[in-house]
């Protein structure tokens, strides 16, 4: 208390939360009224920021915003060209006339002087930078000289000036004191920022000379001093002088700096160490020390991964995998490798697919390190879960099931509340898809819930990722609830894990249970709270860039708005992203996506789509296995013959009885009352209204709420007109 909090927070996250806030703040506002937001320089900018830059660029298609960015095409390169609301502008270098108005500016308007801006303008071809840069080195190699006015002491032919601007910066630098230019070289290795505390840490010198130096630099305009929380800071001017300066430092050297500076901030921050671990991973990854570069990749990925930076994450992930390989083949090193895939594997699911043929790929090599004598059960279970994630993705749900047998009992021989708990709950996800009890995986749900509920957090693994797990059990409960036919109860459980994501302040736990949120409502038919959480999920998904949820949150989006705005429009949304969902390896709920579709194209008038979608929608039924969604699609195959002609009632009939049969056996009570109610419509039209009444009237009447959702409103309207 009475500490400012920026004192105690290392500058990346500092910078990581000022950007978060941004990009808050421009959505917010940009719903009132429109914005402009630049960004200047863009090679400089750090992974972290880079990062930001692309989610804002992914995040602003559908708002009032004007993201204007420039950058040297040789020097900075994105993703963004595919982009429908992407354009570039060439900034042409100065025309003549502009160009020798700023060298007037810089050496004076004397006719005397008219021969070399011709030879500047020349050499530069207008670009401001370099013509700043070369007249600043012949002021400095004397052949300017500044005595009251500007004049040359040279012929223009004898005067020497690099080709590129890079040349000029480098013949800069090698003209300064010997010392001045050590000095500069390590800087450029510490980064383009650094503490003045780093910089006496790192260099051997005397306050009064190193101060002295660095004044010098700064006079020279190498570096600039700038504003910070208490201590002195400093920054390259520009991230080409940094850049010229780095190269000129031979790699061995470069190495051994990055160890030292490594080595400095372990000493200097050591009772906050947590604070510097991507800078000492950046430092240890670029030095001599595989070891170290290791270790400090494996913390950084855990630090990346509790903040949901999983780009970053993954980055420290493959950069620890390379350093690796440069240490002995032993126990040791499995050890380390195993700590990595593991404090990678949640960012390796996000970022690569959760469904994907690497992701496979990785969790068996996984397998086979925890697999060696004297691995804890913790890396087991952890190799396990990553080969259970790819099989219920790719709806592989019987796989997946007998994964998370094996994964309750390693957790339950460990007596680990935690884990046995999320081992529960992913064997209630694959019971659920599976669609073969519904009550059976509802039992599971609780059970993980009363786990959850009745004991504390473990110290085996990061906290996130139990608040994780305790809400997921409620989102995932709420969505089995709502299939069979507790639909106010699945209202209550998903408000509840909303709540616990809250509490969790974590962006990795918010974004999923959202996801799961919109599809507790559009069961419901909600179609409000579809859009409002479908919204929230596309949102946080961006920011962390997860493919697979971006996906889901855009075709729950464009189903939403297929109620009030152009159908054919959100139709192409719609498969957009069920072919961006299969992209990332995923098949998991693309029945249901298929049945949607195919009930857009019906009413659209597309009977041969729709009826292709439905086709393609029962082959992934047979294919997968996954039943869950199995009675919607023969419902919505019902409706199409319907549709598509009126004398293809008796094979509706049997389509609408199959769903209804399958809906019974799964005892998933929603499915079966909208097959019903499908059903007793057709049976009015052809005369059997007594027969339509009576199994319209059964079904309802098993129903004790959700009175107030679209479908019971529904069979309760057409209950009536049966009844008169």
């Amino acid at each position: 208390e009475g500490e400012d909090p920026l004192a105690q927070m290392d500058a990346q996250v500092k910078k990581r939360r000022t950007l978060d806030a941004i990009k808050r703040i421009l959505l917010r506002e940009s719903l009132n009224q429109p914005l402009m937001v630049m960004f200047e320089d863009l090679h400089w900018i750090d992974e972290q920021t880079q990062e930001f830059l692309n989610l804002l660029a992914d995040s602003i298609a559908n708002a009032k915003v004007l993201l204007l960015v420039n950058y040297r095409p040789e020097e900075y390169s994105h993703q963004w060209g595919s982009k429908t609301y992407y354009t570039q502008l060439r900034l042409d270098p100065l025309g003549r006339e502009s160009a020798d108005e700023m060298l007037s500016a810089l050496v004076g308007d004397s006719p005397a002087f008219a021969s070399l801006k011709r030879m500047i303008i020349d050499r530069t071809e207008g670009n401001p930078l370099f013509m700043e840069e070369i007249v600043r080195a012949l002021l400095e190699d004397g052949a300017l000289v500044r005595n009251g006015a500007m004049h040359l002491t040279k012929p223009i032919a004898e005067l020497k000036v690099p080709p590129t601007v890079q040349g000029v910066l480098a013949s800069r630098i090698d003209r300064l004191h010997a010392d001045a230019k050590d000095l500069l070289q390590t800087l450029s290795v510490i980064g383009r920022e650094f503490p003045m505390t780093l910089v006496r840490a790192v260099v051997p010198k005397p306050s009064e000379d190193l101060e002295r130096m660095l004044n010098d630099l700064q006079l020279g305009e190498f570096i600039y001093e700038q504003p910070a929380v208490g201590d002195t800071e400093y920054i390259f001017k520009h991230a080409l002088t940094q850049e010229v300066a780095y190269n000129s430092v031979l790699q061995e050297g470069r190495k051994l700096m990055n160890e030292q500076i490594g080595a400095a901030i372990e000493r200097l921050y050591a009772d906050r160490l947590e604070d510097h671990i991507a800078s000492l991973a950046r430092h240890y990854s670029r030095s001599g020390n595989p070891a170290k570069a290791v270790e400090y990749s494996v913390r950084a990925c855990q630090q990346s991964s509790e903040r949901a930076s999983f780009t970053e994450t993954v980055g420290h992930f493959e950069t620890g995998l390379a350093r690796l390989q440069e240490l002995p083949d032993d126990a040791h090193r499995a050890e380390l490798e195993l700590d990595l895939r593991n404090a990678a594997q949640f960012a390796l699911w996000t970022i690569k697919g959760y469904g994907s043929a690497e992701n496979e790929t990785l969790a068996l090599r996984t397998l086979e390190l925890s697999r060696r004598p004297g691995v804890s059960w913790l890396n087991s279970w952890m190799a396990l879960s990553g080969l259970y994630v790819t099989a219920l993705m790719r709806s592989r749900h019987r796989q997946a099931c007998e994964l998370a047998t094996q994964m309750l009992a390693i957790a339950e021989n460990s007596s680990n509340a935690d884990y046995t708990g999320e081992s529960i709950n992913c064997l209630a996800h694959a019971q659920m898809f599976d669609g073969s009890d519904l009550e059976l995986a509802g039992e599971s749900y609780e059970r993980a819930i009363a786990l959850f509920e009745t004991t504390t957090p473990s110290s085996a693994g990061p906290r996130w990722r139990r608040d994780l797990m305790h809400s997921q059990a409620y989102a995932f409960s709420a969505w089995n609830d709502c299939i069979r036919g507790f639909s106010d109860r699945a209202v209550e459980r998903t408000d509840q894990a909303l709540a616990l994501a809250r509490a969790s302040d974590s962006k990795a736990v918010a974004e999923a249970i959202h996801n799961y949120a919109v599809e507790v409502f559009s069961i419901r038919r909600d179609v409000e709270r579809t859009r409002q959480h479908a919204v929230a999920t596309i949102d946080l998904s961006t920011e962390i860039d997860n493919p697979f949820r971006r996906a889901r949150g855009e075709f729950w989006l464009s189903w939403a708005d297929s109620f009030a705005l152009d159908r054919e429009e959100c139709l192409a949304r719609m498969q957009r992203a069920l072919a961006d969902l299969r992209a990332t390896g995923a098949l998991t709920s693309s029945s249901l996506w298929l049945s949607l579709i195919a009930q857009i194209q019906c009413s659209l008038g597309q009977y041969n789509n729709a009826s292709a979608s439905i086709d393609e929608a029962l082959s992934v039924v047979e294919e997968t296995g996954e039943r869950v969604f199995e009675s919607e699609v023969f419902r919505t195959k019902g409706e199409l013959l319907l549709a598509i002609s009126t004398s293809d009632q008796a094979e509706a009939e049997r389509a609408f009885c199959t769903a209804i049969g399958i809906a019974r056996s799964q005892k998933a009570r929603l499915w079966e009352l909208r097959a019903t109610t499908s059903l007793a419509r057709l049976l009015r039209d052809t005369g059997r209204r007594d027969e339509a009444r009576a199994m319209l009237a059964q079904i309802y009447n098993w129903f004790t709420e959700g009175f107030d959702t679209a479908d019971l409103k529904d069979a309760k309207a057409l209950l009536e007109e049966l009844n008169n």
